[in-house]
């Protein structure tokens, strides 16, 4: 449009005149080169940048993100002598929510690009990751019953289970972006196996139960190191007969991290439905899992009113994998193709708006049948 082009060459001159330019036939060109520029003296050298911010940016988070640790290591008073009571967790659990929607709002203020959008796809990854975290904390609360891990040894377990977890997260969403940037069909099989563990939640039995200690790692941890039957208060390692051995508590935090890497293959492709930005997917990963000691102390009492989450998570699952699918349309048009199908599937795409609505409200909705059920049941 002539009017835009208009509209565009009035603004870059009123801008030269103002910066001291020059009025020039291509001042349109010089505008837009001067605000690239500026643009990268906020945002840093692209040469050293991973997605849309800086190196320093990323380094910056993770020092912020281990003081956060410690913060909640010593918030929880010392070192396997302190039993966490559910007033104290549920007040972290708050505190922890809240840093969360104070760095949503920073990505709301100072994101260098699209700023609105990526703080909903924040959200969006966050409430995915926080809700499939709290079915993933029942799983700890009968790790714990079968190792006979007392409550005020269990934080010491659930700190370094965070830690590696905030470690391998890392790893596997650096790899699946990279994957994703150079081979985005993969999105499409993301897609498809988020639709299989969907549907396998409403085919999951609760009475089915797998022994802990059979666990590979642990066999495999076990063949070449020796491991005490007692506990030792909150000692992962001790000397006995000359011999350093490993105690039941450094078995259990094995198998929490095996375990964390089984939830991390259904949680990571699952944000990545929101976002293809590795910022984003990695920070509200990482801070929905920072609250997560908290909130299992908070959880642990009232177990009992989360009957039918897994059934929301099953939906949320399968609503993910096939928005998931939907933006693969021009890989599975390009299937039909070659398979002699003659449909063309529409691009279809579901705002991030809709999907953080619809993922809160299948939350409230599970959990509020949940309670309204236990209640009912004289629970």
């Amino acid at each position: 449009m002539n009017y835009q082009q208009d509209l565009l060459t009035f603004a870059c001159t009123l801008y030269n005149l103002g910066t001291g330019g020059r009025e020039t036939a291509a001042g349109s060109v010089v505008c837009h080169h001067s605000y690239q520029e500026k643009k990268m003296d906020l945002i840093g050298n692209s040469s050293h940048a991973i997605g849309a911010l800086p190196l320093w940016a990323w380094i910056t988070f993770y020092a912020v993100v281990l003081i956060m640790l410690v913060i909640d290591l010593k918030s929880f008073g010392k070192k396997g002598q302190h039993e966490v009571s559910v007033k104290e967790a549920l007040k972290m659990s708050a505190l922890w929510i809240a840093v969360s929607f104070v760095f949503c709002y920073l990505i709301y203020e100072f994101y260098p690009v699209d700023s609105h959008e990526k703080a909903m796809e924040f959200l969006a990854g966050y409430l995915i990751e926080k809700s499939l975290s709290m079915d993933n904390l029942f799983v700890f609360l009968m790790l714990f019953s079968f190792f006979g891990i007392e409550r005020k040894y269990q934080h010491e377990v659930l700190f370094w289970g965070i830690f590696g977890a905030l470690v391998l997260r890392s790893v596997f969403i650096f790899a699946g972006a990279a994957m994703v940037e150079r081979f985005e069909w993969v999105l499409g099989l993301f897609g498809i196996f988020l639709l299989y563990t969907g549907a396998k939640m409403f085919g999951h039995n609760d009475n089915e139960t797998a022994d802990p200690s059979q666990n590979v790692i642990v066999k495999l941890f076990k063949r070449f190191f020796p491991v005490s039957h007692q506990m030792h208060g909150d000692k992962f390692f001790i000397k006995e007969g000359g011999r350093r051995l490993a105690t039941p508590l450094f078995i259990t935090l094995i198998v929490i991290e095996t375990t964390d890497v089984a939830f991390a293959v259904d949680s990571i492709p699952a944000v990545f439905s929101v976002s293809r930005d590795p910022f984003i997917v990695l920070t509200s990963n990482i801070f929905a899992i920072l609250g997560l000691r908290a909130l299992y102390f908070a959880l642990a009492a009232v177990a009992k009113y989360f009957t039918y989450l897994k059934y929301g998570l099953g939906v949320i699952l399968i609503f993910v994998g096939i928005k998931m699918l939907l933006a693969m349309d021009e890989y599975i048009n390009m299937l039909l193709g070659w398979a002699g199908i003659d449909y063309v599937m529409p691009h279809v795409k579901v705002p991030t708006e809709w999907s953080l609505c619809f993922i809160f409200g299948t939350l409230l909705l599970s959990m509020g049948l949940s309670v309204a059920v236990s209640k009912k049941r004289g629970g």
